[in-house]
């Protein structure tokens, strides 16, 4: 699950930095998500890292239950 955060910043500077990202044929958000993975590197230890990489898998192959728990009638 991804969750958003906010951040504030004056808009002079928001727009300085959306006109210069542009030259670079890049945006504002790719720039952030470069930035929170180099943290994430550095701040979580390696193997807390892979714990977390390890269950993310694990999670997409798990089936889905369908709702409907009900039994299907037997012919």
């Amino acid at each position: 699950m991804k969750r958003s955060i906010t951040v504030q910043i004056p808009e002079e500077k928001l727009s300085a930095i959306e006109m210069y990202l542009e030259q670079k044929n890049t945006t504002l958000a790719a720039e952030l998500d470069k930035q929170v993975e180099q943290i994430y590197t550095k701040v979580v230890p390696q193997n807390v890292r892979e714990y977390i990489e390890l269950t993310a898998k694990q999670q997409i192959r798990r089936p889905r239950r369908s709702v409907d728990s009900t039994p299907k009638p037997e012919e």
